[in-house]
C-alpha cells in the first residue's frame, strides 16, 4: 500500500445531516441530486437506491410544489440516505418538507419572504434538529447585489452569503452550511477561499453547471481540486448533465487522486505506449467494469512494460507488469507470479475480491 499525505483541512464547526457528519473532522461527504419527477415516487426512489449503491452519502430532492411536499413522506420511508430537501423561494414547501421528515433543507433564506416566514422555518428547523445549506449561486444572486458589483464576481458572491448567515445567526440558528457555485472555475475558487477567511461553517463544494460527463468531469475535477488542495470543503457535489451516478463515481475518484477518501478500486495504469505486452486500454476497462462492485479501498497498478512497471507495482496492494511471454504479478511489492494476457484479467479480478474480502473482515472483527 503506498503512503498517502494527510491533507490539511479546514477547521470547522460541525453539523449533522441526518446520521452524516459535515464538518470538523468528519470525511468529505459525496452526495448527488435526483433527477426524475419528485412526484413520481418510484422512480425516485429507484435513483436514490442507485445513488446509494454507488457510495453517495447524501441525496438532495428537488421541492418545487405542494404535489412534490406530498411525495416527501413516502420517499423517505423507503430510502435509506439522508434527504435533503432542496427549496427556492416557497417558506411553505420548506415546512412542508420539514413536516414530512426531511435531513435538510437548502435554501436561502433572504429569498422565502418576509422575516417572520423565516423564522417559522427556521422554528421548524430547530425543533428537528434539521440544518439549512445556504446555497449561493452567480447566476441568482440578489439584484441589489448585482447592481452594486455590476455582475456576478467573488466578492458579490461572499456578500450574499454573509447577508444570509446574518440572517440566520440573528434567529440564533447555527446548524449551517454554505455553498458558493458558479460555472467559471476562477470565480468559484476566489469566493470560497474569501468566505473561508471570514466563517467557521463548513462548505459544501461544487463547479455549478459544469457540462456533459466529459467536460464537467475535467472542470469539476480542476475547481473543486484547487479547492480541496486549500484544505477547503467538506462535503461535494459534481454537478453532471449526466445519470446523477456517475457524479458520485467522479466525485470519489477527486477525492481519491487527493488522499481525502478511499473508496474502491484505485487503478494506476499507463498510458500505454509501443512498449507495451499487452493491451493496457483494453484491460483497464475490463477492470473498471468487473471492479466497479468493491467498496474496500485496494491500490491496483497494470502497468505495460517493465520501465515503470516494477517500481509502480512494489508501491501498491496489487500489480501487474507487461513482461514477454507473460506478466509478473505482485502482492504487497514483492513478485508473486506469473500470468499470461489470457487469463490475466480472471485473475487480477478474483486476487482484489480476495484482497476486499480480507479488508472487510478485519473491519467486522475491529467492529464486534
Amino acid at each position: 500500500m503506498r503512503d498517502s499525505i494527510v491533507m490539511p483541512r479546514r477547521k470547522t464547526r460541525q453539523i449533522m445531516v441526518g446520521n452524516v457528519p459535515v464538518g470538523g473532522d468528519a470525511p468529505i461527504a459525496v452526495q448527488s441530486m435526483t433527477n426524475t419527477l419528485t412526484t413520481d415516487i418510484d422512480a425516485t426512489v429507484a435513483q436514490v437506491f442507485s445513488l446509494e449503491e454507488a457510495g453517495a452519502d447524501i441525496v438532495r430532492i428537488s421541492v418545487p410544489d405542494a404535489e412534490s411536499a406530498a411525495a416527501m413522506p413516502e420517499i423517505l420511508a423507503q430510502t435509506n440516505l439522508p434527504i435533503i430537501a432542496d427549496i427556492h423561494f416557497s417558506y411553505k414547501m420548506a415546512l412542508l418538507a420539514l413536516d414530512a421528515g426531511v435531513h435538510g433543507l437548502r435554501l436561502n433564506p433572504g429569498n422565502i419572504g418576509s422575516r417572520d416566514r423565516v423564522e417559522r422555518v427556521v422554528k421548524a428547523a430547530q425543533e428537528r434538529g434539521v440544518s439549512i445549506r445556504i446555497g449561493v449561486n452567480a447566476g441568482s444572486l440578489e439584484k441589489e447585489v448585482n447592481e452594486k458589483y455590476g455582475e456576478p464576481c467573488a466578492d458579490a458572491m461572499v456578500e450574499s452569503a454573509l447577508g444570509h448567515i446574518r440572517i440566520l445567526e440573528d434567529m440564533n440558528f447555527n446548524d449551517i452550511k454554505v455553498s458558493l457555485k458558479a460555472s467559471n472555475i476562477p470565480m468559484t475558487v476566489a469566493a470560497y477561499r474569501k468566505l473561508a477567511d471570514k466563517v467557521d461553517y463548513p462548505f459544501h463544494l461544487g463547479i455549478t453547471e459544469s457540462g456533459s460527463l466529459f467536460g464537467g468531469t475535467v472542470k469539476s475535477s480542476v475547481g473543486l481540486g484547487l479547492i480541496l488542495a486549500d484544505g477547503i470543503g467538506d462535503t461535494i457535489r459534481v454537478s453532471l448533465a449526466a445519470e446523477p451516478k456517475e457524479e458520485i463515481k467522479v466525485g470519489f475518484e477527486i477525492l481519491k487522486s487527493l488522499g481525502l477518501r478511499h473508496r474502491g478500486v484505485n487503478l494506476i495504469a499507463c498510458p500505454s505506449c509501443a512498449r507495451q505486452k499487452f493491451n493496457v486500454i483494453e484491460t483497464v476497462q475490463l477492470l473498471e467494469e468487473r471492479l466497479a462492485h468493491i467498496q474496500e479501498s485496494v491500490d491496483v497498478a497494470v502497468i505495460g512494460c517493465v520501465v515503470n512497471g516494477p517500481g509502480e507495482a512494489k508501491e501498491v496492494d496489487l500489480g501487474i507488469t507487461g513482461g514477454y511471454p507473460v506478466h509478473t504479478f505482485y502482492h504487497d511489492g514483492e513478485k508473486f507470479g506469473k500470468v499470461r494476457s489470457n487469463t490475466m484479467v480472471d485473475s487480477l479480478v478474483e486476487e482484489v475480491e480476495k484482497r476486499a474480502a480480507m479488508i472487510r473482515e478485519a473491519k467486522e472483527k475491529g467492529n464486534a
